[in-house]
């Protein structure tokens, strides 16, 4: 009777344990289809290495035709390739990839006009563009370059000293002229000196850091080309007084800015406690506060390097919506001694205060109702080719372009270069962590050892 009920009781238990496989080994086939149908992955690393940045997420989300792309590679590199693309294709099903391997299907790459591997062709319609390396920054430049079409020139100012686009050196717009056109806008100068009208091609026209004045002439064709809705972009310096050099007051420009509602104070912009221990400088006013304007209300926990920097008064004039958009600390300082050094006196009669170093003015009643943009910054210093180097100035000078030409949808956090790091020490640095390592930490281990030892005894 108890060998039955013995017997009986291993067959439920071998039912159940058989039931309990089958069940287990159907959940992880069901966890298994999920996982593939929805890939999700965590990114802890500090820099957010293995994470898209904002702007990428914000265009391809945003995808309403479909984007073919293509990598054309050598297989062993397929892996690494997918290891980016794919993080594109999970953002939108209208991203489709597909990987080719050049010697393996000459024909498919000499029909691409293949000529280097590796090449990510990004196709949108008959808009075709080409990343040379497969980094998030080649490849998303290359999808924005595809998916915008039609002219679309920033142009620069010349003949009042402003800074060039085509100078490489720390002062020059180079760098400026290099980003903008990785978002599909083109480049040109424009003389602007005794100017009547300015080339209605030009989406937005840029006035960066001019030394002399900006003529009567010219302010008024800026003024009435804004007022037919064009886009502005005035980068304006503090009017220094050097032995070597002299910033004139611009004063055609500045009662322009005025009649907008943002008016330069005429004034220099000081770092002080902390923040000028940052390997900045006490001349770069460090902005850390902005505003939920579009163009700066991605740019969290971010700080912009303004060197050189006047502040600006913002208040709103008529139907015109003038707006900050970003402001340096409270312990910041506004001095009014523009001549020669500084003294301890001109300190002490200095401003304490946030300072607003940069605005954004909406100027409607416009020829026809349209309405016209503007920005304007303190300092030109932030978007020359020494400032852009600074994440954040980089991203506040292209969200400032991307308001002015109507591209809000590229308003956003760009790709970020990876983090170095590598960790630098001095000789004396590397003398006492080979001293810590190799004597004393083994030191003190016997030490301990010797001493739990005699207490035992």
């Amino acid at each position: 009777m108890k060998t039955e009920w013995m017997k009986t009781r291993q067959t439920r238990y071998g039912i159940s344990a058989g039931l309990y496989v089958v069940l287990v080994l159907a959940a992880l086939v069901l966890l298994n289809w999920l996982a593939s149908r929805h890939v999700k992955s965590i990114d802890t690393t500090s820099n957010k290495r293995f994470s898209l940045s904002e702007q990428t997420q914000k265009i391809v989300s945003g995808l309403k035709e479909d984007v073919s792309v293509t990598y054309f590679g050598d297989t062993l590199e397929f892996p690494r390739a997918r290891d980016v693309l794919g993080r594109y294709a999970n953002l939108s099903p209208k991203f489709k990839v597909a990987y080719v391997d050049p010697q393996k299907r000459p024909r498919l790459a000499r029909e691409a006009g293949i000529t280097m591997s590796p090449t990510v062709v990004v196709q949108a319609g008959q808009r075709r563009q080409e990343a040379r390396s497969v980094s998030e920054e080649e490849i998303t430049s290359a999808l924005v370059r595809a998916l915008k079409t039609g002219e679309r020139a920033i142009c620069f100012t010349t003949g009042s000293g402003e800074s060039s686009i085509d100078e490489t050196g720390p002062t020059g717009l180079s760098a400026a002229k290099e980003q903008l056109e990785k978002e599909s806008y083109t480049t040109r100068s424009i003389e602007f000196v005794e100017k009547t009208e300015i080339p209605s091609d030009c989406l937005v026209v840029a006035v960066a850091g001019p030394r002399g004045e900006i003529s009567q002439a010219g302010a008024d064709a800026l003024a009435k080309y804004i007022g037919k809705g064009g886009r502005a972009l005035i980068l304006l310096d503090p009017p220094l007084v050097s032995r070597r050099a002299s910033i004139s007051p611009n004063e055609p420009l500045v009662k322009l800015l005025s009649g907008y509602g943002v008016t330069p104070q005429r004034n220099l912009i000081l770092t002080t406690g902390m923040e000028a221990l940052q390997g900045l400088g006490s001349e770069v006013a460090l902005a850390r506060q902005f505003t939920t304007h579009p163009i700066t209300r991605e740019m969290k926990n971010m700080a912009v390097a303004f060197p050189l920097a006047q502040s600006l008064e913002v208040k709103p004039v008529g139907s015109n919506s003038a707006e900050k958009l970003a402001s340096t600390s409270p312990r910041s300082l506004a001095v009014t001694n523009l001549k020669g050094e500084l003294s301890d006196k001109d300190i002490s009669a200095g401003k304490v205060d946030s300072h607003a170093v940069a605005a954004a003015v909406e100027v409607r009643g416009g020829e026809g109702g349209k309405t016209g943009r503007v920005v304007v910054a303190g300092s030109s210093g932030f978007a020359a080719n020494a400032g852009l180097r600074y994440v954040g100035n980089r991203d506040l000078f292209m969200n400032m372009i991307n308001w002015l030409a109507s591209d809000e949808d590229l308003i956003s956090i760009r790709p970020k270069d990876p983090e170095d790091r590598r960790i630098q020490l001095s000789r004396a640095q590397m003398t006492m962590l080979r001293i810590t390592s190799q004597f004393l930490i083994p030191l003190a281990v016997i030490i301990a050892g010797v001493f739990v030892w005699w207490r035992r005894r």
